[in-house]
């Protein structure tokens, strides 16, 4: 980012949010089909879907933004980032809440789909291409299909006040990796504990 200029003029989840503000002001004065016609046109020219039934905390950032999707009972607490591609979305037609719900500082790695009526605790980060289906706990980092908690985070208290909030959602544990790691060692021990057994039953023979 060089200028605000650049900003206004250049940045799709900028101009999203700012269609999202003026749709969620008229969806709750009940200027329904206005509110969806101006998300529709959000659409179109950022890429970025947003039901204006969403609700939206501040310092809320998209990062380039195509693709990303909002549901219509989505919430999103302050100071959220979403990477390209992400959805909140629904698992079911019921009229009622459907959507995530984001707490304060969470990155959401660009690909990752949130599906369900479920909470995103604070400081939490969704590693990229992930599905979470489930809720997850505070300040914790999870990947994968289904996203597994793999990493906690550190105490948003013990944060230094300087300290940028991380987002490296790329630079994630490879949770199948460890998992097959684990298991080629137990092979091995199990490969080493079968010689052992072999040597001694030659001795009886």
């Amino acid at each position: 980012m060089r200028s605000a200029l650049e900003v206004m003029i250049c940045y799709p989840g900028f101009h999203a949010l700012q269609f999202h503000r003026l749709a969620h002001w008229l969806w709750h004065k009940n200027w329904r089909l206005l509110a969806r016609s101006i998300s529709h046109f959000s659409r179109f020219v950022s890429g970025i879907e947003i039901h204006p039934g969403a609700q939206i905390g501040r310092g809320f950032f998209i990062d380039h933004g195509m693709g990303v999707v909002i549901g219509e009972t989505a919430e999103i607490g302050n100071n959220c980032t979403l990477y390209h591609g992400v959805t909140l979305g629904g698992t079911s037609w019921a009229k009622e809440k459907r959507h995530p719900t984001l707490g304060d500082n969470v990155v959401v790695g660009a690909g990752a789909k949130i599906l369900g009526p479920f909470l995103v605790a604070n400081g939490s980060k969704i590693g990229s291409n992930s599905v979470v289906v489930k809720p997850v706990p505070e300040n914790a980092t999870v990947v994968g299909i289904p996203a597994k908690v793999v990493v906690g985070m550190k105490d948003p208290k013990e944060r230094k006040s300087s300290e940028r909030l991380d987002l490296e959602h790329g630079k994630l544990p490879d949770v199948q990796a460890r998992n097959i790691a684990q298991l080629m060692n137990k092979i091995h021990a199990m490969e080493q504990r079968l010689e052992e057994f072999e040597q001694e039953l030659k001795q009886y023979r």
